[in-house]
Formats: C-alpha cells, structure tokens, sequence
C-alpha cells in the first residue's frame, strides 16, 4: 500500500494552519477511508483515500482518523501500526510516528483512542460512506448529528483556488489523459469491440503508473451519458465517443472526452454536428476566465449550440429565444463543466451546491439547468471542465413531441429521421489565470 507524500511537510502544515486560521475554536475531525470489500472481507476494491484527508493529512493509508485542534493549535494523527499477523500479507508499513512527521504532526496516537477527543461539538463533513455514517454515530453519540456547513464553506474556498504545486500535478494527469486518448484513437477500427479500446486506455495508464479516475465511456451510443456497457462491435460509420481520464498516485486526475469517426472520416452529419459542438467548445474557451458567471458561460454555450442546431436544421427560430425557452435541452441534457482537482468532480461529496454555487447565484430547478454542476462566479486558480455536446435521445424525442413541448423551436420531422444518430461531446481541461 502505498504510502508516500507528495508535497513536503510544511504544505500540509500550512494548509492545516489555513484552515485553523478560519475558526475562533473547536476541533476539526477528519475521517480516512477504509478498505472496501467486492464480495467477500479480504477482496477489496482499490483502495482511495478521501480526498480532504489527503489534502490537509497526506496519508494514502486506510483506517485513519486526524483531529484538528482548534484551541491548542496542534493537530493529532490516530492509527495503528501494522501488526506482524498484516506485516505476514503486506509487508512491512512505516511506522505512524514516522509518517506523522512527514505531515508535520507531532502527536500520534491508537486508533481507539479517537473516542476520546470528540464531543458533539466537532465539526464534520457529510458522510458519503455507510462506514463514516456508523462511526459518527459512534463518536458523536448522536444518530441526528449534523454536518458543519461552516467547515464545508471553509474548505471549498481553500481548496478551490490550486496552488502551484497542485497545478503540476494535475498537468501531469491531464497530459497522461491526453495521452491515452491518443492511443486509444490510433488503435480503433472496424470489427473490434468497445471493450477492447477500454483495454488499450487501461494498459496506456497502467504503462505510466496511474489508473482510471473513473469508469472509462468508451461507446458507439454516446447520447447514453454515462454508459458503462462495452459489448457492442464497431463499424464503419459509427461515431465513437471516449470519456475517460486517469488519477496519479497523488489523487490528482485528468477528465477529457474525444469524439471520432471508426471510419476515420465523418459523413457530412456527423461533421456539421461535430463542428457545431466545437464552436460551442471554443466558446466556452474564449469567455472562461476571472470574473464570469460560470452560468453566463453555460447559456452563452447554449446559444451556439443551438444556432448550429438550427444551420443542420434539426432546430428552427431564433437562437437565444430557443434557449430562453428552454428548447436546447432536447440536445444538451447537462452542464457544461464542473470543477476538478483532488476529485473528477471536486468536492462533490461536500454537495454541489456547496462547491458550485453561492448565496447569490443559485441552482436551477429546470430541466437540464439542474445538471449544472458550477454556476457561480470563476477564480484565478480554478481548474474546470469544459464539455459541451449534442445528443440525440429518441426516448427524449418521444417524451418532448408527445407533450408538445418546443414545437417553435423543433423540427420534430428531421429530428425523427436522425433519431439514431447518437451523440458527440468534446472536454478538456482548464486552469482560469
């Protein structure tokens, strides 16, 4: 299991020290993860430290708590260390006291002495694992305990600005992702199977030490916007669709999608389409930076979605009344972007709305507007996605034309006739300066 720093030791203090710096008193309780088991104890899953953990402690082991002390300043690291029964099947493990001062910490105690620093006045994040929600309860006391939305906010507006050393290693992510898109494209052709290409992108990241940051879409049948299935047969024609990126060993992760014909040649659909989504990407390009609504972003994306879609004559009217209307959502069911980082979707186990959103811009409650992960205003440092695509859904044709909805701004006729055309959608990553 691997164990090792990434950042010096004064990082982790100083972010520590940050955040110490937000609270007047109290104690900060941080949970690690755990192992998590397939199908029976011992088979496990990949081990993934939580996130805030690993930002504010540093250690990628399982079974590990950190109390931040407020008052006394000082910051206590609970564990144990590895018994000769677990040395037998792992091998030998640093020892704690030895990785406490790689953190920075001086105080390391027995995991079972947890207990006895936290009350119910510890703050903590949301639960987002059975485990954390039966030791909270546990060491609070309290089935009822809530979550500290003072801590939430605390974190997020430190951990959403990426310093420099972060923004190295997410670089590095991202050009291993770009990378194994590469490959991936180069190696498809007529006649393979989708689960093939997921095994030339598995062997490019394993070649460089990392793995998937999440569960490759690599698919024929892109208008599915998150589809697993890897069984179907490429042929000539076909549009393939690839959303995938890889985590470092640091947690740091890339998240890009490529769209490209098997044939290596689009038709003239799939390229009006294909185009219509890249200007809608270039967009998206242009107007990111310091300032922006990342809303203002999304709709203004929208928009050249939309007078594209009317050019191949699937739309019709006016381009801005039509997404006004809320008619583009028949094509482009999600946001355009989320913050990244630690996380393919950073934070998101604080609550989107926590990490996305502010007092002053708020969440729509609107078909496809809802799936806006990032609305409010974007920062130097923040490192985003932007993916904007068209998909052709016919259950969602069905659904809209029945109901009667759009009918301005739909030409429900054409639409019909290329209602199995798929979908095509192009991400990349961004750092705002």
């Amino acid at each position: 299991m691997a164990s090792n720093f990434f950042f010096p030791s004064e990082t982790y203090k100083s972010r520590r020290q940050i955040l110490i710096n937000k609270f007047a008193t109290g104690k900060i309780l941080l949970l690690g993860n755990e192992e998590s088991s397939v199908n029976f104890e011992d088979n496990w899953y990949p081990f993934r430290q939580d996130s805030t953990f690993l930002y504010y402690i540093g250690i990628n082991l399982p079974s590990m708590a950190a109390i931040i002390d407020i008052d006394n300043q000082e910051t206590i690291l609970f564990g144990d260390d590895t018994s000769i029964d677990m040395v037998i099947w792992t091998g030998p493990q640093t020892p704690l006291s030895e990785l406490g001062q790689k953190a920075a910490i001086q105080k390391v105690l027995p995991l079972k002495e947890l207990e006895n620093h936290v009350d119910k006045h510890t703050m903590f994040l949301p639960r987002y694992r059975p485990e954390h929600t039966l030791k909270l309860e546990k060491l609070i006391g309290s089935k009822d305990a809530k979550h500290s939305l003072p801590l939430i906010h605390a974190i997020v507006s430190q951990r959403n600005i990426k310093s420099e050393e972060e923004i190295v290693e997410l670089d590095k992510a991202v050009s291993i992702s770009a990378g194994m898109h590469k490959a991936v494209i180069r190696a498809a052709k007529a006649g393979m199977k989708e689960y093939e290409l997921v095994g030339v992108a598995q062997k490019f990241a394993a070649d460089h030490g990392t793995r998937f940051a999440y569960p490759a879409i690599m698919t024929i049948h892109g208008e599915t916007l998150h589809n697993h299935y890897y069984g179907n047969t490429l042929s000539e024609g076909d549009v393939m669709l690839y959303d995938g990126g890889v985590e470092l060993e640091s947690g740091y992760c890339g998240d890009l999608t490529r769209t490209f014909p098997v044939s290596k040649k689009f038709t003239e659909l799939q390229a009006a389409v294909y185009n219509t989504v890249r200007n809608g990407y270039l967009k998206a390009r242009e107007i990111s930076r310091p300032g922006i609504a990342y809303k203002e972003v999304h709709f203004e994306v929208c928009k050249i979605l939309a007078a594209g879609l009317i050019e191949i004559g699937w739309m019709k009217g006016n381009a801005e009344e039509a997404v006004n209307a809320g008619a583009h959502t028949m094509f482009f069911q999600h946001g355009l972007g989320h913050m990244m980082g630690l996380d393919v979707h950073d934070m998101e186990n604080f609550g989107e709305n926590y990490v996305g959103y502010t007092d002053e811009i708020v969440r729509s409650t609107e078909f496809g507007s809802r799936s806006l992960r990032l609305g409010k205003k974007l920062e130097t440092g923040n490192v985003i996605t932007n993916e904007p695509g068209i998909y052709v859904i016919p259950q969602l044709i069905d659904k809209f034309q029945s109901e009667g909805k759009f009918k301005a701004f739909i030409n429900y006729e054409t639409l019909n006739e290329n209602r199995d055309f798929g979908g095509i959608r192009i991400e990349d990553d961004f750092l705002i300066t």
